[in-house]
């Protein structure tokens, strides 16, 4: 007679339970970037004095279209050429030169273009950008 306990298909745990494991990593993992950024470590540095100023904030863009039938627009408002003239020679006047965003169809007329860079070299103003696609 044999003693016996449990069942005969009983099988050993083959298995490792691995989820305490991923448990304790993220507890470890936690705590290490917490001390990261709290113990910042930093060289003592007498950093030099500098003339330098900070610099301004960027100068005024103007979006000026031609569309194909020769209107002319400041921003999306239409405007005649003299109306231009006159606004780009109080742009000149400003403290800080603006920039020109010139954008014109394809199928617009070149002497107008012209006509609008003429202007503007009239006024002095020379930060002109042709925008295309």
């Amino acid at each position: 007679m044999a003693f016996q306990l449990g069942d005969d298909d009983m099988q050993g745990m083959s298995e490792m339970n691995l989820i305490p494991l991923i448990d304790i990593m993220l507890v470890l993992m936690i705590i290490f970037l917490v001390t990261a950024t709290v113990l910042n470590p930093s060289v003592p540095l007498d950093l030099p004095q500098t003339s330098a100023s900070v610099q301004q904030q960027p100068p005024e863009v103007i979006q000026i279209s031609v569309d194909k039938d020769a209107g002319v627009y400041w921003d999306e408002a239409s405007i005649s050429l003299e109306e231009l003239e006159k606004r780009l020679i109080a742009q000149s006047s400003l403290e800080t030169e603006p920039t020109i965003h010139l954008r014109a169809d394809k199928d617009a007329r070149y002497d107008t273009v012209a006509q609008i860079l003429a202007l503007a070299s009239k006024a002095q103003l020379s930060k002109i950008a042709f925008v295309n696609e």
